[in-house]
């Protein structure tokens, strides 16, 4: 079954079909539009199930209890029963099991009862299906690439909205014995709302699908005719999966609470099985108001209720934004400025005339921008001035903080070697991320192309290899490193080889457990071969750009050779105690549009996050609250004398990412119905790799950020 899934092979030409593949079921509103006339197929695609109780997937065609595949040709769709669809790389990723059904459909035909199948099953398959009805699974169908779905209405019951999915079964308690027992969702009902199709296709009759719902029922197995149809489908007695029973009616209960009273559970015969007959309706209904190109927006209508928690989290972040920046404004407007200024002028006064005449020497155009600036001269003064000067009160009294620790300040930081991979891999990350959200905005990714983030996403990753290779090269090089090969093997797997490392020990559990979300073998071996293939060269092209032709970045100061001895720091100014602080505002810029984000992804398992626009926004102001929060604390820390600033600003600008994994155990507790090993190995194994990515991203943010804060400071005191 593996093979039927496999999206590509070791071969470069089968990378490049891969790749092609990503636009597999994706369409532009308003264009790829498929309209039907009255009589004409219309496939029916069974997918998964899924739960909000576990991260467990199953693919539906599979369950032991539903009605496999007849194998028969479908007329008019060339399609045939039990035949599966090509899949992307994010909807193998994701679970996606795609199959074709034996449901029959033809427009504008209504069919009030219509037998599929019995199955009978053992005790092996009755097991799973009452686990499956005990974790809540429900089960997602496809017509005309919309996921079936039950309707409901707004809690003021002016709008109705679909919640993606049916319901496998429902669970009760005994009346008598008090134990739960499982009924088994056997019958469905089929809606399916058209509209007259735009252009001529409308005017020539034809329809287009803007709406399918699910509505879905257990009828008992008994009371049926020779073609298998029940004899009330309005009222009926509910399915119960067990083996073997007696009943008797109770006449005194009520017809909907419970139709009979269990007096025998399964007597345990080995050979014992349970036949479960399978029907559905069709009907189909006219929705005027709703055009296809918003078919869509009934999946969204109760998101959209909380656009006023979305814009309350982005004047939060606004105002949040806006106190780093004044702070900012400050340091940089004022602060570093009158220090510069103030240090100039203050050369030129009681009794400096020395300091002023060594500055005036050096003041020629033909100074190069390697020669000795300013602050190294000052350097000079004060490590030579005992010779010169009776007492330290005739030194500059401006002397102190960060102008102290110029001649350290781009001193190369230690195991530099691995703070330039991680640069680049979060350039890298840098690139995705701007990608997908600029994409999203822009409606090129969208609900109806399934999978498409982590196909694109993915595609964007390995072509953002060139851009991770070259700022990891120049970096590396700046460091006084040689070995830029080896440079560029580290950078192109330090971050995809934990995360494949990661999943593939994932997906030893999940292969375990049959489950559709466990990566195909071929899926596997293709992903490495993207690797070895694509990313590699790429991040080797940009490597040799970046070290050989770009070469090492220029600072305005160069290092002294003796390290400055630093003094002991006040609390907050510490790593450790500096990261957790400054972790705490751009979580607080986030915080709000996480609980949305977690939702989609944990609990709304179909993943229908809409909302780009808000995201766009709170992400632009994130990445703001990164910079400006890690400008403060270098500033602090260069206040402090410490010149360790490389690592520090890489950890600052990523110490949010703790926060956010806080939250996500939190939400697991709070939020999550979650159970079993498994699934809690998988949330937990997931939201890291997630905190990861972001860590990397916001990371690599504060880094550059803080690199060219300091260079700016300490080049406008550089004496030209």
């Amino acid at each position: 079954m593996a093979a039927d899934y496999r999206i590509g092979s070791l071969s470069c030409f089968a990378l490049l079909l891969s790749l092609l593949r990503l636009t597999h079921a994706f369409y532009i509103p308003g264009w790829s539009i498929k309209s039907y006339r009255d009589g004409e197929s219309i496939p029916l695609f069974v997918n998964k199930v899924y739960s909000d109780n576990t991260q467990i997937q199953y693919a539906f065609s599979e369950l032991p209890f539903v009605c496999p595949p007849s194998g028969r040709q479908r007329p008019g769709t060339g399609l045939i029963s039990g035949s599966n669809i090509a899949l992307n790389l994010g909807e193998v990723l994701r679970g996606d099991r795609i199959m074709v059904s034996d449901y029959e459909l033809e427009m504008g035909t209504d069919d009030e009862v219509h037998y599929l199948c019995s199955q009978k099953v053992d005790r092996a398959g009755l097991k799973k299906a009452q686990d499956i009805v005990k974790d809540g699974y429900v089960a997602e169908w496809i017509v005309d690439n919309l996921p079936g779905a039950t309707s409901f209405v707004t809690v003021d019951k002016s709008r109705k909205y679909y919640a993606a999915g049916f319901k496998m079964g429902y669970e009760e308690a005994s009346l008598t014995t008090g134990q739960p027992r499982y009924f088994l969702n056997n019958h469905v009902t089929l809606v399916i709302r058209y509209h007259r199709a735009p252009g001529r296709d409308g005017q020539s009759g034809k329809k287009v699908i803007v709406g399918f719902e699910v509505y879905a029922k257990s009828v008992e197995a008994e009371n049926r005719d020779v073609g298998g149809l029940p004899a009330d489908l309005h009222n009926p007695r509910g399915l119960e999966l067990t083996m073997s029973r007696n009943t008797t009616v109770n006449s005194t209960l009520p017809r909907d609470v419970d139709s009979y009273v269990l007096q025998q559970w399964d007597g345990g015969a080995e050979d014992a099985t349970l036949t479960i007959p399978y029907t559905y309706s069709v009907y189909f209904r006219e929705e005027e108001k709703l055009e296809w190109g918003n078919r869509w927006d009934l999946y969204f209508v109760n998101q959209d209720e909380s656009n006023k928690i979305h814009w309350l989290g982005i004047i939060n972040s606004i105002v949040i934004s806006g106190l780093l920046t004044a702070v900012v404004a400050v340091i940089l407007a004022r602060t570093i400025h009158g220090d510069i200024k103030g240090y100039k002028d203050g050369a030129l006064e009681d009794g400096k005339l020395r300091l002023a005449k060594r500055i005036k020497s050096i003041r020629s155009p033909r100074r190069s921008f390697e020669k000795p600036g300013f602050l190294e001269q000052v350097d000079s003064d004060l490590t030579a001035g005992a010779d010169d000067a009776s007492s330290d009160d005739e030194l500059p009294e401006e002397i102190t903080g960060w102008k102290l620790v110029h001649g350290d300040v781009f001193r190369p930081p230690p195991y530099g070697p691995l703070l330039a991979p991680l640069v680049g891999s979060g350039m890298q990350l840098v690139f995705m991320a701007l990608g997908l959200v600029i994409l999203s905005c822009l409606g090129v990714l969208n609900p109806s192309f399934r999978g498409g983030f982590i196909s694109v996403g993915t595609a964007l990753f390995i072509l953002a290899g060139a851009f991770s290779g070259y700022f990891s090269s120049r970096i590396y090089r700046t460091f006084g490193g040689s070995q830029w090969r080896s440079n560029a093997v580290v950078t192109a797997t330090l971050f995809p080889g934990l995360l494949f490392l990661t999943i593939f020990i994932l997906n030893l559990f999940v292969w375990a457990q049959a489950s559709s979300t466990a990566i195909p073998l071929g899926t596997l071996f293709g992903l490495v071969a993207l690797w070895l293939l694509i990313q590699l060269p790429l991040v080797y092209a940009g490597g040799w750009y970046g070290f050989v032709r770009a070469g090492a970045y220029t600072h305005p100061i160069k290092a002294n050779v003796i390290p400055r001895q630093i003094p002991p720091q006040v609390w907050y100014a510490r790593p450790v105690q500096a990261a957790l602080l400054a972790g705490l505002v751009p979580f607080a810029v986030i915080f709000i549009e996480l609980f949305f984000v977690f939702c989609s992804l944990w609990q709304d398992k179909s993943g229908y996050y809409y909302v780009f626009g808000f995201l766009a926004v709170v992400s632009t102001i994130l990445i703001l609250a990164v910079m400006e929060t890690t400008v403060i604390y270098v500033y602090i820390q260069l206040c402090a004398e410490n010149y360790n600033w490389w690592w520090q600003s890489f950890l600052l600008g990523g110490s949010s990412s703790i926060y956010v994994f806080a939250y996500c155990a939190y939400y697991y507790t709070k939020h999550l119905h979650i159970t079993g090993l498994a699934s809690t190995l998988l949330f937990f194994a997931y939201s890291f790799l997630a905190c990861a990515c972001y860590g990397l991203l916001t990371g690599t943010v504060g880094f550059l950020t803080a690199y060219a804060f300091i260079r700016r400071i300490y080049g406008a005191v550089k004496v030209d």
